[in-house]
């Protein structure tokens, strides 16, 4: 699953809405894909906070996908051979899943977290940059509104 394109929500909100849309949540990365809406006269500041968003959105997905589909797979391993250590096979005779109880699987827990640990330091300096990023790009955005605002203020009003 590393580096591979995972596919996304194919959730599309109305034509006519003037919106941005959050869409149901994504089965690998359980995260909500926004829809951003482009209005007919987004300026270029505009254009490239919302493309920044999308680009942040998309790694955002990427990062989270991949790290739930491992987490998956590496409980899922974990599991199988603890079970076949103790002798087990991963059903009943049921057919039901045989568990680890919550002290074993704390020890999953804590491995998969350390194992981990460099790419999540990795990935929470890089999400701070992106938000810092998107907040900055924000306030440009709003003040080109408010001087936008205020510049036809002042020609409609013919002074």
């Amino acid at each position: 699953m590393n580096g591979e394109h995972i596919e996304v929500s194919s959730f599309c909100p109305p034509a006519h809405s003037c919106n941005d849309w959050i869409g149901p949540p994504d089965r690998y990365s359980n995260l909500r894909p926004i829809i951003f809406y482009v209005p007919k006269n987004e300026s270029s500041l505009e254009q490239r906070l919302r493309e920044f968003r999308q680009e942040t959105q998309m790694w955002n997905q990427q990062f989270w996908a991949n790290q739930n589909v491992s987490f998956q797979q590496g409980k899922e391993e974990f599991i199988y051979s603890r079970l076949k250590a103790k002798g087990l096979q991963t059903r009943d005779e049921t057919g039901r899943k045989i568990t680890l109880n919550a002290e074993e699987m704390a020890d999953f827990y804590k491995e998969f977290l350390s194992k981990n640990f460099k790419k999540h330091m990795c990935y929470n300096r890089d999400w701070y940059k992106r938000n810092f990023t998107i907040t900055f790009l924000m306030g440009q955005v709003a003040l080109e509104r408010a001087l936008r605002r205020l510049v036809w203020k002042e020609t409609n009003n013919g002074n």
